[in-house]
């Protein structure tokens, strides 16, 4: 943590530098039992490895850890006992040397998931149309980033946390200013900022749910009506049974748990408020959707069926691109993937079904 200045504000850290705060924080009162909430979801290797660290020292000194995390492969490893919950409810107890990723998903979802809940097919597939082209795009550590996506495309692009691509979702849909670049939709309309992105049919899903993704303080329905507001519209007027009848197809549609359409998001549990996220651009009808680390600290079920919503968009001819620090996750939804480095695409990888971690993490380190 030492490249975090002290004298700075909290405000001005990036997302991952607030959470090691938030550790330091906890750590500092010397806590004989540390309870982690999702906490690594947040965090590149880097920081993970330090909470890591924590965790074992606190371990060799006799101290707890309660450990709250969605990602299996993590509780496997780093655990030594699993309490599984449902919905608020109890479900069962498995001692390490129980573990079993099938079993643990089962409890978890209350039905049978074995094996890859991915994409079955293993070719990439895609129109021949170029829906969106990024052209030289230089911003900060972002340098000279160029491609092309293509209509019914899943485009992935993975890397370390600090290797750009986070920045550089952010600059394909105009919410920070490029020095150099520009992107085109359909070959030949530029555009510069959200709004114009937006009147093309552009929308942008940010790895930061609760401060760029969803407005917390506002209901579920103001949340998914808000990009859709112009298509709601008739004449000069939205009527309030036109926002509910499409606020209520969606929270059917994606089965979002909650207590009324009024309910405000900050009530709502992180997957759920996911599920909003989604929403409010498939509602949207967005033709081409950037997705910043789009099921990051969701349990399996909820992943699942965002990635049943992301294979329905593909098939429609939507084109997504899929940002993300999950290699199974990217190797397992993209048809390409662009693998960046240091702010710069170092590999470009095509789908296919012998692709696998090892083949992509050396154009990441």
């Amino acid at each position: 943590m030492q490249h975090i200045d002290a004298r700075m504000t909290c405000g001005r850290l990036s997302f991952e530098d607030r959470k090691l705060v938030e550790i330091a924080r906890a750590m500092y009162s010397d806590p004989k039992v540390l309870i982690i909430d999702e906490t690594t979801s947040a965090l590149s290797k880097n920081g993970r490895d330090i909470l890591y660290g924590l965790m074992e020292k606190m371990k060799s000194e006799g101290k707890s850890v309660i450990f709250i995390s969605h990602d299996i492969d993590e509780l496997m490893e780093k655990c030594d006992y699993l309490t599984v919950f449902r919905d608020g409810i109890y479900i069962d107890e498995v001692p390490k040397e129980k573990f079993n990723a099938d079993l643990i998903k089962q409890l978890m979802v209350g039905r049978e998931m074995v094996g890859a809940y991915y994409r079955e097919d293993f070719k990439p597939s895609h129109e021949d149309e170029v829906v969106l082209s990024v052209e030289h795009i230089t911003q900060g550590i972002v340098t000279d980033v160029s491609f092309d996506a293509y209509k019914g495309e899943i485009l992935g692009i993975g890397g370390l946390n600090e290797c750009g691509m986070h920045e550089l979702g952010k600059l394909i849909f105009g919410l920070e200013p490029r020095t150099i670049g520009v992107t085109r939709y359909h070959g030949g309309v530029e555009f510069k900022n959200p709004t114009d992105a937006m009147k093309l049919g552009i929308g942008y899903i940010s790895k930061d749910r609760d401060k760029e993704a969803i407005l917390t303080a506002a209901s579920i329905r103001d949340n998914i009506c808000l990009p859709s507001l112009s298509k709601l519209q008739k004449g000069i007027f939205i009527t309030d049974k036109r926002e509910k009848e499409f606020t209520n197809s969606y929270i059917n549609t994606l089965e979002i748990k909650t207590s009324g359409m009024e309910q405000l998001c900050m009530h709502l549990s992180g997957g759920n408020k996911q599920k909003v996220v989604i929403a409010k651009w498939v509602g949207f009808d967005a033709s081409v959707l950037i997705m910043d680390c789009p099921t990051r600290g969701i349990d399996i079920g909820v992943k699942a069926e965002i990635y049943r919503i992301m294979e329905k968009m593909k098939a429609d001819g939507r084109t997504i691109i899929l940002i993300s620090e999950e290699l199974p996750e990217l190797i397992g939804m993209s048809d390409r993937l662009l693998i960046m480095k240091d702010g710069k695409i170092t590999k470009e990888f095509q789908r296919s079904k012998e692709l696998s971690d090892r083949d992509i993490i050396n154009y990441m380190i």
